[in-house]
């Protein structure tokens, strides 16, 4: 699928001691080799957004791309950059993942895709019980809204749901059970609930 994607790993990881997540250790393999294996096709080409030097991903021969802002701004800021590369690529949207949640479903583009008609953004979204949670750094983003992103940036507004709900976002919804697919890696604890839950897949 010509599908371009973007691993989000540009937080600084506070509660886990500032390591880059993505090079943890999960069952023997770093979360962004199981990432990786999951996105296997979904989507292409797939580059990294993180911060510092990018020498330290190398060995995974894709793309590592800043953010483009000062002092960490958050996920939104590794959104602009995702448009942008996108953009770059010729490509009318762009799916993002979060680079600390390696258990995300295997139709994510799929189901992205086509929840995204006709408004063209989409979120991932669970359902646990009547409870829809939604997971924000999951979704399809058109590439044409990244002037009016990169403009909420510079005036200070980083809230996704603010910026999502401001242009339509869809949801496209996926069960919760028996664990929420979304789930990321904050703390070591989470770690060992990941390696749990995996070793039982």
């Amino acid at each position: 699928m010509n599908m371009p994607i973007v691993i989000l790993a540009g937080g600084r990881a506070t509660r886990m001691g500032g390591q880059d997540k993505p090079l943890l250790l999960l069952r023997g393999q770093t979360l962004l080799s199981i990432i990786l294996d999951r996105l296997q096709g979904q989507g292409s080409p797939v580059a990294l957004n993180a911060n510092g030097d990018p020498a330290r991903f190398a060995q995974y021969g894709l793309p590592v791309l800043p953010d483009s802002l000062p002092e960490y701004p958050g996920p939104l800021a590794g959104i602009l950059v995702a448009m942008e590369w996108a953009a770059s690529q010729g490509a009318a949207q762009v799916v993002t993942v979060a680079g600390d949640t390696p258990l995300f479903p295997r139709d994510l583009v799929a189901g992205l895709t086509r929840a995204a008609v006709p408004a063209g953004l989409a979120l991932a979204a669970t359902r646990d019980g009547g409870v829809l949670r939604d997971h924000p750094t999951f979704g399809m983003w058109p590439v044409d809204l990244r002037d009016d992103l990169r403009a909420t940036l510079a005036q200070g507004q980083g809230r996704v749901r603010s910026f999502t709900a401001r242009h339509g976002a869809v949801q496209a919804v996926w069960d919760a059970m028996p664990h929420d697919p979304f789930a990321n890696i904050n703390t070591p604890d989470d770690l060992t609930r990941t390696e749990a839950q995996l070793a039982a897949l």
